[in-house]
Parts: C-alpha cells; sequence; structure tokens
C-alpha cells in the first residue's frame, strides 16, 4: 500500500484587513495592502482569518476605492452588524496568486528563513519576518540574539540570493 503524499504547507501572504462597516448595506472598510489599492481583488479567493486564527473561504468579493479607501461587499455580509463584526478579519491568498515581482522588489515571505549573514561574513542567523515602521522597512533576523535591520537597498541590505538562501548585510554585529 502506498503511502499519503504530504504536501508542503501553502505559504500565505496576508494583502488586507477588514476595519469595520462602511454605511448600512454591509459594506466593510478594507486595508489593502496591495499596490494599487484595488488590485486586492484580482487575488481571490481569499482566506479570511479572525484574531483566534479561524480561517473561511472568501470567494466573489466585490470593491472600489474611494476617497476614504478600499470599500468592499463579501459574500454572506448583508447588514451593518455583520460588517461590523467583520471587524479585523485579515485577508489572506496563497503565495502563488501573485504575480513575480520585478527585479529588485520581494514578498516579504519570500525573504523568510533566508540566512542572514553580513559583508565581514558574521552569520545573524535567518529571516524571521519583516515589518514597516512608516520611514523605512525593517528585517528581523533571529539567531543566537534577535537584530533589527534597516530594509535600506544597498545601504544595509546589500545583496538577496534567493538561490543561496542568503541576505547580505552591511551592519555591525555589535548592533
Amino acid at each position: 500500500m502506498n503511502e499519503p503524499t504530504r504536501q508542503p504547507p501553502r505559504r500565505m501572504i496576508q494583502v488586507g484587513k477588514v476595519h469595520g462597516a462602511f454605511g448600512v448595506r454591509g459594506e466593510v472598510k478594507l486595508e489593502s495592502f496591495t499596490e494599487p489599492r484595488s488590485a486586492v481583488f484580482r487575488y481571490q479567493p481569499w482566506v479570511l482569518r479572525d484574531a483566534r486564527g479561524i480561517e473561511r473561504d472568501c470567494e466573489g468579493a466585490r470593491g472600489r476605492e474611494t476617497p476614504k479607501g478600499v470599500v468592499a461587499t463579501l459574500p454572506g455580509i448583508e447588514d451593518r452588524d455583520s460588517a461590523e463584526a467583520a471587524r479585523g478579519l485579515e485577508v489572506w491568498v496563497p503565495r502563488e496568486a501573485l504575480p513575480p515581482p520585478r527585479p529588485g522588489e520581494y514578498y516579504w515571505v519570500d525573504l523568510e528563513g533566508l540566512r542572514v549573514r553580513n559583508v565581514e561574513g558574521v552569520e545573524f542567523g535567518t529571516v524571521s519576518h519583516l515589518f514597516s515602521t512608516g520611514a523605512n522597512d525593517v528585517l528581523v533576523a533571529h539567531g543566537e540574539r534577535e537584530r533589527m535591520i534597516p530594509f535600506v537597498v544597498p545601504d544595509y541590505v546589500v545583496s538577496v540570493d534567493f538561490d543561496a538562501g542568503l541576505v547580505t548585510v552591511d551592519w555591525d554585529p555589535d548592533f
């Protein structure tokens, strides 16, 4: 008898978040992490994840960009109370649903797990995650300790080599 083949876990990427009701017809205010913001509707079906980590599939979301942000209509949400109850839902899609990044651009999820080494050859561990400060993005490397490195190319991030699984940084190991 053949053993079942185990599929690798799907890499998911967050593309938006519901911030509450918009009007009285069940529309929601949606923070989109795509560029342009309305592109979030191109990457369906979505997985909606609540604060407890419970997920449900969502197919057929529609929306528009307004001067106050993105407004969406989600299947099954038809009134203001339901829309308000959706506050905090995160919108996720499989990584493979997104187009390939342009040269010199990266999806944060693709950097996670890469080794981080400085230009002197000192290993810093692996990329845990990235976050935005508003001023710039920050790469978090976990190794013998946590390091936060501004993701500023080429000042601090010298190169990203996916084939070697390596991010090379110009960063003092004592920081």
